[in-house]
């Protein structure tokens, strides 16, 4: 059975874990931290009780940023990140958050492709961001409100 829930911080090993398994974007220590901020939501996608995906929203006043995006190598491309991706646009719809962004390396074609399809537009670009070097692309999506 396929769940999307809201995680909280006392789950963050299990955040880390699976960015050790995809990404390798933050720290254990980074992880923690996160859970910290202000206005920050992290929702985990799970089959059964396996954690397959998480997003990391970061929620200010009527804007929100994607601070991070993930699904299992194992589970990619069967339409797990897009059942997320669409459960975080409706929740940002229904918190009335009018723009949404998040950055992309120009070099990860896939997740390019992938944002595109939601309709995120790039509208500006960071130079050399990552650390190989690559800039990223930051895109946004303009969303109804109710």
């Amino acid at each position: 059975m396929i769940s999307i829930k809201q995680i909280n911080e006392k789950d963050f090993d299990l955040c880390y874990e699976l960015d050790l398994k995809t990404i390798s974007l933050w720290s254990k220590n980074q992880w923690a931290n996160e859970f910290k901020k202000e206005g920050i939501r992290v929702y985990g996608i799970s089959i059964t009780n396996l954690l397959i995906g998480i997003c990391v929203l970061h929620v200010v006043l009527d804007e929100a940023q994607i601070n991070y995006f993930a699904i299992n190598n194992k589970f990619r491309n069967k339409g797990f990140g897009s059942h997320l991706m669409n459960y975080l646009i409706k929740v940002c719809e229904k918190i009335n958050v009018s723009k949404l962004y998040l950055e992309v390396s120009q070099s990860n074609v896939t997740a390019e492709k992938f944002y595109s399809r939601f309709e995120f537009f790039t509208v500006g670009i960071r130079k050399n961001y990552y650390k190989d070097g690559t800039d990223a692309l930051l895109k946004e999506k303009k969303l109804i409100t109710k």
